[in-house]
Order: structure tokens, then C-alpha cells, then sequence
């Protein structure tokens, strides 16, 4: 039968921006647990359903059912510790399985379309969700980006993803040695090769990488009080963290690390092996004067001295920045931002910085803790939807969560597509700079910037952009999915095998029942929390179309809800 299509209108630039004009931070005032709670402890309440949904778009790729009911069994702390225990999904065996499959002359650069593969199915399909998500969420702090000098080493940019996975629940000074480390960081921040100063071969010492440890991954430009606001010296203005000369102190620190191999600094080359193994120092290319770090309360020392190794020069410089009280609060906002909300109140901050620093056992830097505490505080899970409450999901999380409730697949088993960043801007450890997809202090002007708010992921929400990800709804909802429509082209019979499609079968079964139909992708995609607005708009989708054409009907429905700016926000 001839299709009556009508395409539907794209949903407008400006209603999209204007509706997403409400995301923000928490809204809980709680001073953080001063005052101990009164015994005895009142007795754990049920979550709800949509109580657990909510918890799993903050801790996971997308809430699912079956997750949201092993939550209600378990109870929040009880599923963080069960996921916390689980094998951690590694990329780099699969890129290199992969390798070892493609004939001699191959192009192996394109191995990082098989790391993008490997990520998809770890998020979509992976049991390891809380780690995952964690990971992506240090991936956006501590950047690399393939779509740079590592285009080359694909192998690195796998073993850096998984060294975040492994790192996820571990101790976050380890994290930064193994980051510092790593010859992906190495090329990307050019820290790999830094030579040691020669005034007369005009050779100084690179800054970038000792820049953007203290910026970008640690303490930030300025210092921070506990809650996360701002330090002022007497004339009120923000104090500075560090200057010119303890830049300069810490990238002569990074001097004489590179490959992994060879005689020599000079020979030292890349290997399929040593992308994936720690830099290794070369003493003769480290520099040995004394080198200014951090100052700080309680520094345990602000020069470090003339003379010393260069492994010792390393751990002392680790330590002094790992140390410094800016790191609790400047990473653990950055956290909360990345999986819960906007714009947490500095009692929220406070309190999961307080965690940072002494995980209850006396121990600093327990990311595990802080992750857990960052999940379990009173605001994630306060159900309250203020102009400060949740966050705009980032477009790369809206298809992981689409995908993972309608059991996106290839033939193949894959799960990729070409171009992410062109079809929703964004993909794996495919940011445009260091800076990541967007910044943690962006407010779009207007109603957010007048509040005093942020809105780090409407960088992303361009004109642009929005439109080409209603598009990609559009596509799935029509045509790449179990029943596609007669009008959507055909697939190339070389590319069937890695085709991804999603299974709309139990929505077609209700095509003719519009409440019924609305009701179940309500229930999938937001655990049943749609407006009414939004429910009589998806039904009146589908009842103009006829009867006889049920998967026009899902798909009316379907795109109308996927696609909407509700489900674009994370309350």
C-alpha cells in the first residue's frame, strides 16, 4: 500500500532552546550532615520506578528496565557496590583482535572507527554501566582527542580510555601519574620528547601539558574554597593558583620522558607495544635545577630541589598538585556537572569534597567514594524539578540510552555509525580541543546567564546541531528500525551487515491502541515520567495516521517523544 506519509515538521531551534531554558543545578540547601542524624535511622523507603530511572541516567548509558528493577531490589548503595565489583570492559583488546585480522598494507588508522565500535557496544550492551559512565565523564576532564596527532595511534587512544575505566574507583592520584604518563597524553599535550633546556639551541622546556594538569584536570585558575567558590584576596579579587614560574617549574619536571623503546632519547620510536605502555625516562634529556611548584597550606615542599632523579622529580611534582585543596572541590563539581546536575549548590559540592578528602577511612583521593557520594547525596536524589534542578543531557548520552531500550544491533554484532561528531557533535575521545565539547562554565544568554547559571552542554545546542539530531531520531523512527517504511531508501547490500536498527515489534503490536502505544515508549525512554502535554501531542501523532499503516503510527509517536526537549533534559 502507498504510504500517505507526511513528513513531520522539525521541532524549531528556538521553541528547543527555549524549553531547555529550565536546566540547571540541584536544589537542596542540606549543610551536608554537620549534625549527626538522630538514632535510631528511620527505615529505607521503596524507590519507585521512576525514582530508579532517574538514578540510572545519572549512573548509567540510559535506564532500562530490567536495571531499573535491580535497583528497587538492591537499593541505591547496594547496586553502586555491585557494579563497582564488576570486570572492567576494555577497548584495547578488541582493536587489537581486530588488527590482527587485516591484511598486510592495510590503513590501521581506521582502527579507531573499531575503538569507537568497541566504545558503543561497552555503553549500549556493557554490564560495567556506573564504571563506564564514570570513565566518559574523566574522558571529558582529562582530554584527548583522536582528531589530532593520535589519529596515528590508535592503539594508544584504546589503552587511555581503558587506563580511565581501571582508574574509575581507584585512587585519583594514581590516576593523574598514570595520565601524565601515558605516550597518548604524551603526544596529544606534546609532554612526550619535552628536551631539557639549551640556551644555545634555543630550547626550552614545552609548558603545554604542565599548563593543562593544573587548568583543565586539577585545580583550576583560581583558588576555591571547599564549597567550590571562590577565594579573594583583600581587594576582593579572585586569587590566581599559580604563575608563570611554576609553569615553567613543572614542565621542566616533564622533560626526558618519551617512547618506550630504543638506546637512546633521540631513537626512542612508537610501536604497536609502547602506545599502550608508560613513558619511559631518559635521564640525559631531564632537566636538574630546582623547579618551582605549588605553594600552598601544608605544601610539603614549593621548590623542588636541584639534582634529584627524574622519577623523584615526578612524584614530588604529583604529589604537591594532588595535594593542593583546590583538587577536592574543582574535581568533584566537574563530576557532579558530568552525572547529575548543572549546577549543584555549594553545600552539595562541599560535602562530596569533604568525601575526596578523607574517604572515612583517612584515605584522600578514593574516586570511588566520591563517586558514591556524589550519586547517593540528597540532591541527586531529591525529586524536586527547580531552575537549578538536573542538567541537558549530552547528545551522545540521548543515543546510548535510545539505543540501549529499543535494542539497537547489527547483523554483524557492531555498533557504530561514521561521523558521530556530524550526526549529534559529539563522539568518544573526539573533542575539537583540550577544552573538551563544551566548558563547565558556559551559560547560553538570557534567562540562565541572567540566574547566575550554567549550562555547560547547550554549547553544544546550536541551530545546527539541533537540527541534525532530530534528524537522526527521525531516521531510526522511520526507517532504521525492525519494520522500516516503504519510502526509506535501501540499504547497500555491502553495508547490511553493519546496518544499525533498533526493534520497535511490541510498539507495532500496539500501533492501533494510540494511550497503549504512547504509554509503552513513555515507559521505555523515561520510565513513564512524560507530561500530559507531551503524551496527547504524541497520540494525536498517531491517530491521524491510518489504521492500516501501524508502523507509520510507531513512528509518529515514536520520533514526536525521542526527539522532544523533554527527553532531552536529565531532572
Amino acid at each position: 500500500m502507498k504510504s500517505n506519509f507526511r513528513a513531520p515538521r522539525l521541532i524549531a531551534a528556538a521553541a528547543w532552546l527555549v524549553a531547555l531554558t529550565a536546566c540547571g543545578g540541584g536544589g537542596s540547601d542540606d549543610d551536608g550532615g554537620s549534625n549527626p542524624p538522630p538514632p535510631p535511622p528511620p527505615p529505607p523507603t521503596q524507590i519507585t520506578r521512576s525514582e530508579a530511572y532517574r538514578f540510572l541516567n545519572q549512573a548509567t548509558f540510559g535506564a532500562r528496565e530490567s536495571d531499573a528493577q535491580a535497583v528497587i531490589a538492591q537499593g541505591y548503595e547496594a547496586w553502586i557496590n555491585a557494579q563497582m565489583q564488576l570486570p572492567v570492559s576494555l577497548e584495547l583488546p578488541h582493536v587489537l583482535q581486530v588488527f590482527s585480522t587485516l591484511p598486510i598494507g592495510a590503513d590501521f588508522t581506521q582502527l579507531h572507527q573499531d575503538r569507537v565500535d568497541i566504545w558503543l557496544r561497552n555503553a549500549v550492551n556493557g554490564q560495567d554501566q556506573l564504571r563506564q559512565r564514570v570513565a566518559f565523564a574523566l574522558s571529558e576532564i582529562m582530554v584527548i582527542s583522536q582528531l589530532s596527532a593520535l589519529q596515528a595511534f590508535p592503539f594508544g587512544s584504546a589503552n587511555y580510555y581503558d587506563t580511565l575505566s581501571e582508574n574509575a574507583f581507584g585512587n585519583f592520584r594514581d590516576l593523574i601519574e598514570d595520565v601524565t604518563l601515558h605516550p597518548a597524553m604524551g603526544v596529544y599535550l606534546s609532554m612526550l620528547g619535552n628536551q631539557k633546556p639549551d640556551a644555545a639551541r634555543n630550547i626550552r622546556p614545552d609548558e603545554n601539558y604542565a599548563r593543562e594538569l593544573m587548568q583543565l584536570f586539577t585545580i583550576g585558575l583560581v583558588e576555591l574554597n571547599l564549597d567550590g567558590t571562590v577565594r579573594l584576596d583583600a581587594q576582593q579579587r579572585p586569587i590566581p593558583t599559580y604563575t608563570q614560574e611554576i609553569i615553567e617549574g613543572f614542565a621542566h619536571v616533564y622533560t626526558g620522558w618519551t617512547w618506550n623503546s630504543g638506546p637512546t632519547f633521540e631513537l626512542a620510536r612508537p610501536t604497536l607495544a609502547n602506545q599502550s605502555e608508560p613513558m619511559r625516562l631518559y635521564a640525559v634529556q631531564h632537566a636538574t635545577a630546582a623547579k618551582r611548584v605549588l605553594s600552598y597550606p601544608g605544601a610539603a615542599l614549593t621548590q623542588i630541589p636541584a639534582n634529584q632523579a627524574g622519577d623523584q622529580d615526578l612524584r614530588d611534582a604529583l604529589d604537591n598538585i594532588f595535594n593542593h585543596p583546590n583538587v577536592a572541590p574543582f574535581l568533584s563539581k566537574q563530576l557532579i556537572q558530568k552525572l547529575v546536575t548543572s549546577n549543584p549548590t555549594p553545600q552539595y559540592i562541599e560535602r562530596v569534597a569533604h568525601r575526596f578528602n578523607d574517604d572515612g577511612t583517612g584515605r584522600r583521593g578514593n574516586l570511588g567514594a566520591v563517586v558514591k557520594a556524589i550519586l547517593l547525596d540528597t540532591e541527586a536524589r531529591a525529586s524536586d524539578t527547580t531552575a537549578r534542578s538536573g542538567k541537558l543531557t549530552e547528545p551522545l548520552l540521548r543515543v546510548t540510552r535510545f539505543w540501549r531500550v529499543y535494542g539497537a544491533r547489527a547483523p554483524s554484532g557492531k555498533l557504530h555509525m561514521q561521523n558521530w561528531t556530524g550526526f549529534v557533535g559529539q563522539g568518544p575521545l573526539q573533542a575539537p580541543s583540550v577544552f573538551n565539547f563544551f566548558s563547565p562554565f558556559y551559560a547560553p544568554p538570557g534567562e540562565i546567564l541572567d540566574q547566575g547559571l550554567v549550562a555547560p552542554e547547550m554549547q553544544l545546542a546550536t541551530e545546527f546541531l539541533s537540527a541534525l539530531q532530530t534528524n537522526f531520531y527521525f531516521a531510526f523512527a522511520y526507517c532504521y528500525n525492525s519494520a522500516p517504511l516503504s519510502f526509506c531508501p535501501v540499504i547497500p547490500n555491502d553495508q547490511r551487515a553493519d546496518w544499525v536498527t533498533i526493534d520497535i515489534t511490541a510498539e507495532r503490536a500496539l500501533a492501533n491502541d494510540s494511550a497503549a502505544l504512547v504509554n509503552l515508549i513513555a515507559e521505555k525512554l523515561a520510565g513513564g515520567t512524560l507530561s500530559s502535554a507531551l503524551r496527547a501531542e504524541a497520540r494525536a501523532a498517531a491517530d491521524r495516521v491510518p489504521a492500516s499503516e501501524p508502523t507509520l503510527r510507531v513512528a509518529e509517536a515514536l520520533y514526536l517523544i525521542a526527539a522532544s526537549p523533554e527527553l532531552a533534559l536529565q531532572r
